[in-house]
């Protein structure tokens, strides 16, 4: 079953994209990333609320935001750990 708008949609497929993006340099491979991702989105499918899809977005966008500062933090040690030596 699809989300009830067309809106909704490009939104779910969107951060869906995004999350795939980012899984590039996820600690753990990208393909055990990929397969957690879809798996989580696939559990979600049957969803017809749209209340519920919208806070699934929401949930996948702090997801978002969780694993850029997971990056953040692991560029910023790599870049301390380079320079403290000096």
């Amino acid at each position: 079953m699809s989300p009830p708008t067309p809106a909704l949609r490009h939104q779910v497929i969107k951060i869906y994209k995004e999350l795939l993006y980012l899984g590039r340099d996820y600690p753990q491979g990208y393909e055990f990333f990929k397969t957690r991702l879809h798996k989580a989105f696939a559990s979600q499918k049957d969803l017809a609320d749209e209340a519920k899809i919208r806070a699934g977005i929401k949930r996948a966008e702090f997801v978002k935001k969780e694993i850029e500062a997971l990056y953040y933090l692991k560029r910023y040690r790599t870049l301390r750990q380079r320079y403290d030596k000096a």
